[in-house]
């Protein structure tokens, strides 16, 4: 016995050293496997023809290492849309297999930091990725053009060095930026089958402040933006195949409130006895998705932020009093597709 462990531990002694010996060319192997798959990571390459939706950040304002701030793509066969563009969200996309530069557009719903706070990012990832000759089209409701020329301004430094370290035929100067589109409430956009349908939501003092709704070939998906309720709501997402709706638990984050008085931050105790009256809970948004008839309701833009999904139960308690369909609360990467002609949603996780 005594040899046979002598031998074993000559043979762990052998492979450790080997293994320190080998380790830089192992550690070239595995990276160039790494950036090829890297590089094959493209989820429009083999997407059927539908309307499909991922979610990119589903975090909010409050610290969560598990998401990225809120953003949203709605892609309708390749043509991608991406709504609000929180931090961290242009690298998400990038860990999925959603390069920035297929962008086509994106629709703000409202102008809180955390959901702009990533669309500096946005723009420069699409242009210098993407070679794009035209800069990329923001949507938003009145003061978007302040908050893209803000952005340019920000960036022109960044602009120019790339340019000039790169060469103006790999990134094209007249490509970078934005352009900032404003609208009001109504049809934005149809065409090819493809209906883009936007109305104001009640997330006072911001305002106006919107949310989407998507028509693709017989399918849909509304996504709330931030709001609390309102009696039309409902109207919005008549027959909808998924609502993706933002949500606070009160409870929950009265929590947080009272520990923040007790600890005496009063400041951060007001913020949390403030917020819940502009953002709808998860009870209410069950009660929209069952008077619009959806088919699936996703949570999106959580407050309080979720560190282990041990707490999902905590913060859609009462909800399915509420709603008979399928409730799920978001998390970075996930993907919903819908195809034409189906009542299915497939779901996956993209990371």
């Amino acid at each position: 016995m005594k040899k046979l462990v002598l031998g074993l531990v000559a043979i762990l002694a052998l492979v450790f050293t080997a293994s320190q010996i080998f380790k830089v060319q192992i550690g070239e192997r595995l990276f160039a496997k790494a950036v090829s798959e890297n590089f094959g990571n493209n989820i429009l390459s083999d997407l059927p023809d539908g309307l499909h939706v991922v979610l990119i950040g589903t975090g909010s304002p409050l610290a969560d290492a598990s998401r990225a701030g809120p953003s949203t793509a709605v892609i309708a066969g390749k043509r991608v849309f991406i709504i609000d563009s929180g931090g961290g969200a242009v690298r998400k996309m990038g860990e999925i297999g959603l390069s920035p530069a297929a962008t086509e557009r994106v629709l703000l719903t409202h102008f809180h930091s955390d959901h702009i706070d990533g669309l500096g990012e946005l723009m420069l990832q699409r242009w210098a990725g993407g070679g794009h000759t035209e800069p990329l089209s923001i949507h938003g409701p009145a003061g978007v053009a302040d908050v893209v020329e803000g952005l340019y301004a920000a960036y022109a430094q960044d602009k120019d060095y790339r340019i000039a370290h790169h060469g103006a035929k790999i990134v094209p100067p007249s490509g970078f930026g934005g352009t900032p589109i404003e609208f009001e409430a109504g049809i934005l956009m149809e065409q090819s089958g493809l209906k883009i349908s936007a109305f104001v939501v009640d997330h006072e003092p911001v305002s106006p402040s919107f949310g989407y709704r998507f028509d693709y070939k017989d399918r849909s998906v509304v996504i709330t933006g931030d709001t609390a309720y309102t009696d039309d709501l409902a109207g919005h997402a008549k027959d909808t195949d998924i609502l993706i709706s933002e949500a606070l638990n009160p409870e929950m984050v009265g929590i947080i409130e009272a520990a923040a008085k007790d600890a005496g931050n009063n400041r951060i105790g007001k913020i949390m006895y403030d917020i819940p009256d502009y953002h709808i809970t998860p009870v209410q948004a069950a009660e929209v998705a069952q008077d619009a008839n959806a088919g699936l309701l996703v949570f999106t833009h959580i407050v309080p932020a979720l560190p282990i999904s041990y707490l999902d139960a905590l913060f859609i308690k009462g909800t399915a009093d509420k709603f008979s369909g399928d409730i799920i609360v978001g998390q970075d990467g996930m993907m919903f597709s819908l195809t034409p002609q189906s009542d299915n949603i497939v779901r996956r996780q993209l990371k």
